[in-house]
């Protein structure tokens, strides 16, 4: 049995991806793998592999005592071009964190991207190809499904919906990255749809645009809903009751909200962004700026045969990242990451 430790602080902080990509794989691997990984969490006992899913500087102490933490893992989550609009930090600090993050990742012996097109990225840093290994995220169908008509009904009625309305949902940091704003204007200028978007500010006022974005969710469109940062449970409601799901963000890597929208059978809209070509080419509808994602959102809210065509390419990015697959994936690399371990 290969022993792993997890070091993650991603749960602290409600309503990232990173916490719901953690999550996930803790509940793959003891579905699928406990009979031959044995993990435990943030214990500083010895071990054979060592897996930091955050940056955490006591994390990156212990890095430095290999004999002891054994074959170090890094989660490749972000970089310094993808926390750009998210954060609103002194100059001088956000240099100093850029290079945190980058020396972080350099004290691995092994990352594990979500997206092959930042492997190209990491080796500008200096960073060896062979050390990265691509490995996408997933959602448990344990969690996120489909529910029953009857369901929806009763669910927009507990929000005040009404059951012939179309619903457009978004989630994730309300922050200027995502595309927030561009999602209240959509709002304002399609009045006889329903907009609802899931998240808050998970920095406070750390987050980027935050006085501007504060004011916008409290004086909404009226056919605007911000829900706050809700939990899991309260996500598949949202991801159900969704007409389409919409991300107008600027940059990502593999937004585990995409996969959970897709798990539920919920046709996606994406801002047309070249790294998600890799892993959701033919998965979702590309929209370039604001004024596309208007007209995919008025297509697919009045022709149905273009919606059942969305609705076909959603349950096929569902089929291509199933859970069985990646729990053959996830256990072949802690296999071949200890068997490196063992050849030192």
């Amino acid at each position: 049995m290969i022993r792993i430790t997890m070091f993650s602080s991603a749960d602290k902080v409600a309503g990232q991806g990173v916490g719901s990509a953690y999550v996930e794989l803790l509940q793959l691997l003891e579905n699928y793998h406990s009979s031959t990984l044995l993990v435990s969490i943030n214990r500083y006992t010895k071990t054979q592999i060592s897996h930091y899913h955050t940056i955490d500087p006591i994390f990156f102490i212990s890095t430095f005592f290999k004999h002891h933490f054994g074959r170090r893992i890094g989660y490749v989550h972000f970089l310094p071009s993808t926390l750009k609009g998210s954060l609103q930090l002194p100059r001088w600090v956000t240099g100093l964190f850029y290079w945190y993050v980058i020396a972080f990742y350099k004290r691995m012996d092994q990352l594990v991207v979500v997206n092959p097109s930042y492997i190209t990225e990491l080796m500008k840093y200096g960073i060896p190809e062979e050390t990265i290994t691509y490995i996408p995220n997933f959602v448990s169908k344990k969690d996120f499904y489909s529910l029953e008509p009857h369901q929806l009904n009763q669910i927009k009625t507990s929000l005040g919906l009404k059951e012939n309305k179309f619903i457009v949902f978004g989630a994730g940091q309300v922050q200027e990255r995502k595309g927030v704003m561009d999602f209240i204007k959509l709002a304002e200028a399609m009045p006889d749809i329903q907009f609802i978007w899931a998240g808050g500010f998970s920095f406070g006022k750390l987050t980027d645009g935050y006085e501007k974005l504060k004011r916008e969710m409290e004086h909404p469109p009226k056919n605007l809903l911000f829900t706050g940062i809700v939990g899991r449970k309260e996500m598949l409601h949202y991801y159900n009751i969704a007409d389409v799901f919409l991300l107008p963000s600027y940059d990502e890597l593999f937004p585990m909200c995409i996969l959970e929208a897709f798990s539920c059978g919920t046709p996606v809209v994406l801002r047309d962004l070249a790294l998600y070509l890799p892993v959701l080419a033919g998965y979702y509808l590309p929209a370039a700026d604001r004024e596309a994602m208007q007209g995919e959102i008025e297509r697919l809210a009045s022709d149905p045969a273009y919606y059942q065509a969305a609705l076909q390419k959603a349950t096929a990015g569902n089929q291509a990242y199933s859970e069985e697959s990646l729990a053959q994936i996830w256990g072949d690399f802690y296999q071949q990451q200890e068997k490196k371990n063992v050849q030192r």
